[in-house]
């Protein structure tokens, strides 16, 4: 099992760990809850460094990316990222991943943990007949998620650049608590604000202990994997292996606004003809009516306990204090505010599709 450069500081911290993708991972420290209130309400830190990370350089960088993601990313200019996915050439989803314009002719992808050898074959695939240069770096890096409302006035006291400056899904290289070239991007898994720091291993331990001292009159905390779960849940962000797979398309997904025919990808006509007559089968959020908790695999059914689909995600919500989930269900079912039923154990509870995100800011 893999460890990321901060694996002894978690123990340290008392963390329990978990197998996740491969490395060895905190998974909580105080709880769930407690956690995921904090990065609601103030600011908690994530090492989030078993992420993959490749860079794509050189003048052909640009068209390899074009043609291996769905989104458009000939609009990213220097210091923009772009949420993106990778299709397969069967309607289904490789990856799903963010695009990081750093240079004219330089781009980093930074891809899923568990996808990272396989995204990267599938890369170096379409990558023969366009010559760009591709690098691995997945190894030699370290990303820490600053998340939080409090995370600006927390963490300005540590760079130069003013990070109330970056906008969302941009970012800025500069220096940041004693390293001098770091990026520091306003991306985050928990739609509660913040930023993601991409340092080298060798300063990610230097970097997290001034985080923590910086952060220390606001309260800030370590945070696990579980609270990341429910954080991006709340906000109706799809996760890898869960809501998106190589069987779930962008389009059904609800991932049409990534998915750019401005230009030639992978499986781009077949996705075409099927955002034109309509997916059949959209993944809902629902939100359940009685007191229980919907799991990832539970049985949807209808009002006649007929089964029309599955629970991909599940928890309940910390900040709504209920049963929150998403799922696939047919196309014509698919209608804010009808009632479907979550099969949990012998119980057909009833719950009502909503609108994504569950949770709103205050």
């Amino acid at each position: 099992m893999k460890q990321t450069a901060l694996s002894q500081v978690h123990l340290d911290l008392g963390a329990k760990m978990v197998p996740f993708a491969g490395f060895n991972m905190p998974v909580q420290y105080e709880g769930v809850i407690a956690e995921h209130h904090t990065v609601r309400n103030g600011v908690g830190v994530f090492d989030v460094s078993h992420m993959g990370e490749f860079l794509i350089e050189g003048p052909k960088a640009l068209s390899l990316i074009q043609k291996v993601t769905s989104n458009d990313a000939a609009t990213l200019t220097i210091g923009r990222a772009q949420y993106s996915c990778m299709p397969n050439e069967s309607g289904g989803i490789v990856d799903d991943l963010i695009v990081y314009r750093v240079k004219e002719e330089t781009y980093l992808l930074v891809v899923n943990a568990s996808n990272i050898e396989k995204d990267w074959n599938w890369i170096s695939k379409y990558n023969e007949a366009i010559g760009a240069d591709m690098r691995d770096i997945s190894d030699d890096y370290s990303l820490l998620a600053i998340q939080g409302p409090k995370a600006i006035a927390s963490m300005q006291a540590l760079t130069s650049v003013d990070l109330s400056a970056i906008k969302y899904y941009h970012f800025e290289v500069g220096d940041f608590a004693g390293a001098a070239h770091v990026i520091i991007s306003a991306t985050g898994y928990t739609g509660s604000g913040g930023f993601e720091i991409y340092c080298k291993n060798s300063e990610v331990k230097q970097i997290w202990q001034q985080v923590f001292e910086a952060g220390k009159t606001y309260g800030i905390k370590p945070i696990g994997l579980a609270a990341r779960d429910t954080l991006r849940l709340e906000m109706g962000f799809c996760l890898y292996g869960n809501d998106i797979d190589e069987t779930t398309s962008p389009i059904e997904a609800g991932l049409g606004w990534i998915t750019k025919f401005t230009k030639d990808f992978v499986n781009a006509e077949n996705l075409r003809t099927e955002k034109a007559i309509g997916p059949k089968r959209k993944l809902i959020g629902f939100e359940l009516l009685e007191k229980g908790i919907p799991r990832h695999g539970y049985e949807i059914a209808n009002a006649d306990g007929h089964a029309i689909g599955v629970v991909t995600s599940g928890t309940l919500s910390p900040s709504l204090n209920k049963g929150i989930g998403l799922g696939y269900v047919p196309a014509e079912l698919a209608i804010e505010d009808t009632v479907i039923y979550i099969q949990i154990r012998k119980n057909l509870l009833p719950a009502r599709i909503v609108k994504l995100p569950f949770y709103k800011k205050p």
